[in-house]
């Protein structure tokens, strides 16, 4: 009998919701045509569109990175702000196309307020100036009467915007990068950056720009940055056509997370730093690029694997949950995104509905879990991308299983993905034992694998609830293949 132990005893960290951001970057139609469109009739008096809106706040994102993402690195904040018909439009040349700035700071702040979710914004260190970067920050947070301060007021927001999360730059380690460079030059130039940004504004909580989490790059930075920053972030998409490569990829981001700890540890030990550095993880997804769509080929089809794959992801943030405290989708509309929109309508993709689960449930304190099934052994690398190379850490579990219990230790939740291709039972214990109330199942399921939800079929992937009946709620649980359940045990 398969066997899946909570040890209620192990708490391995507490569950920060920030896991759960989101991410839109000025690409493709994540930002106009996407959450915002002024021409659709589906839209707000602001522009914004209302059915996105509605499905978004449902995934509870805590919250929201902008403006890039590759973007950034050319972007100019005073592009985006005052009188919206006077912006100007320019050439964007991470993407190869024109901004016409009329989403701008302070429309995404709108956006934040509307969807309940705290602002990230990731500063220009491509072609932006510290300069431009303090005054987008006095713009944002000042009480003053700087010029920024009494910019932001006559543009309609008397009071501060107190944003708390500016991340010093996008990846650029990466050539594709505007301003792109080396990490030695790139921790003298964030180093002068991050001191100047908090002394103008100490409550600030600034994020490194990471790569992988396990090249040079990433130990040349932890160490040259740990003095100054609050988060380190790193990066990875991974995905495949071949259905066990793309479903135990996302392995690799716990790999990340373990030799990314380590390097802070050592960093912030040699330099007897008394403040925690955190890992954000603010862009990760699957991405297939021959699957790719779209007016600029940036849109992608999501399958039911593609959901298990998202879920698995999620469970590695929960299983390091001690050093893991913010998350960030990449992205939240059209753009490798849980929500395709139409002229006619939004449909909402297979990886959105684990993503609302998680939205509803997680929080509190992750439990150890014991988990005794099948393993499934990667024989080969189907792909040979750093992303990708997990094989060498299977044989892996095909039931991949995480628990957390609510802060006030009333409700404890089970999120188990059956990856096999068979459906399998397992006995639910929890150890030391607990008295079960009431307990209920949401699950994730398809025909079919490959399943995936269009505008002309949109529910193909879908979400079944069903309450759990017997003693202790339902010790023996059937998980039935390509699934992903959430079970919600009310303790008595």
């Amino acid at each position: 009998m398969n066997r899946i132990v909570v040890n209620t005893d192990r708490v391995v960290g507490t569950v920060d919701r920030r896991i759960l951001g989101g991410f839109a970057e000025h690409m493709g139609r994540c930002i106009y045509g996407g959450v915002f469109d002024e021409n659709s009739p589906r839209s707000d008096a602001e522009g914004f569109r209302t059915d996105v809106l509605e499905a978004v706040r449902a995934l509870r994102p805590p919250v929201l990175r902008w403006p890039g993402g590759n973007f950034v690195s050319g972007y100019h904040f005073h592009d985006g702000i005052g009188p919206i018909d006077s912006r100007p439009r320019r050439f964007d040349a991470a993407w190869r196309t024109e901004e016409s700035n009329r989403f701008g700071t302070d429309e995404f702040m709108r956006l934040c307020e509307l969807v309940g979710a705290e602002p990230y914004l990731c500063l220009n260190m491509g072609t932006g100036t510290l300069d431009e970067a303090r005054e987008w920050l006095e713009y944002c947070n000042s009480a003053g009467n700087t010029e920024a301060a009494r910019q932001r007021r006559a543009n309609g927001r008397d009071e501060p915007y107190g944003v708390r999360y500016f991340g010093l730059g996008n990846e650029v380690y990466g050539e594709w990068q505007i301003g792109h460079k080396t990490a030695s030059d790139y921790v003298t130039a964030a180093r002068e950056w991050a001191k100047v940004l908090t002394w103008t504004d100490p409550s600030i909580e600034l994020v490194a720009c990471g790569e992988t989490g396990w090249s040079d790059w990433d130990e040349t930075v932890i160490s040259g940055l740990a003095e100054f920053v609050r988060y380190y972030s790193i990066h990875i998409y991974t995905g495949s056509e071949d259905y066990w490569s793309n479903v135990l990829a996302p392995h690799q981001a716990e790999r990340a997370v373990r030799i990314t700890s380590a390097l802070i540890e050592k960093a912030r030990y040699n330099q007897r730093l008394s403040h925690r550095i955190d890992i954000a993880y603010d862009e990760w997804n699957v991405r297939v690029a021959k699957r790719h769509h779209g007016p600029d080929d940036h849109e992608e089809t999501y399958t039911l694997a593609d959901a298990l794959a998202v879920a698995t992801y999620v469970h590695g943030f929960v299983r390091n949950a001690a050093v893991v405290k913010m998350a960030n989708l990449a992205q939240l509309v059209n753009v490798l995104a849980p929500i395709m929109t139409s002229p006619e309508g939004i449909v909402l993709q297979s990886i959105y509905h684990p993503l609302r689960l998680f939205g509803a449930h997680l929080e509190g304190e992750a439990l150890d879990v014991a988990v005794s099934c099948p393993r499934h052994d990667l024989a080969e690398v189907l792909d040979t991308a750093e992303a990708h190379r997990v094989a060498d850490l299977g044989p892996f579990p095909v039931l991949d299983v995480v628990a957390w219990r609510s802060s006030d230790q009333k409700t404890l939740w089970l999120s188990v993905v059956n990856r096999a291709e068979e459906d399998l039972t397992a006995e639910l214990a929890l150890w030391p034992s607990l008295e079960v109330s009431a307990a209920s199942l949401e699950r994730v399921e398809a025909s079919d694998w490959r399943a995936t939800n269009t505008f002309a079929h949109p529910d193909a992937v879908g979400v079944v609830a069903e309450p759990l009946e017997g003693p202790g709620g339902a010790r023996i649980q059937r998980f039935p293949a390509h699934t992903h359940s959430v079970i919600s045990l009310a303790l008595a």
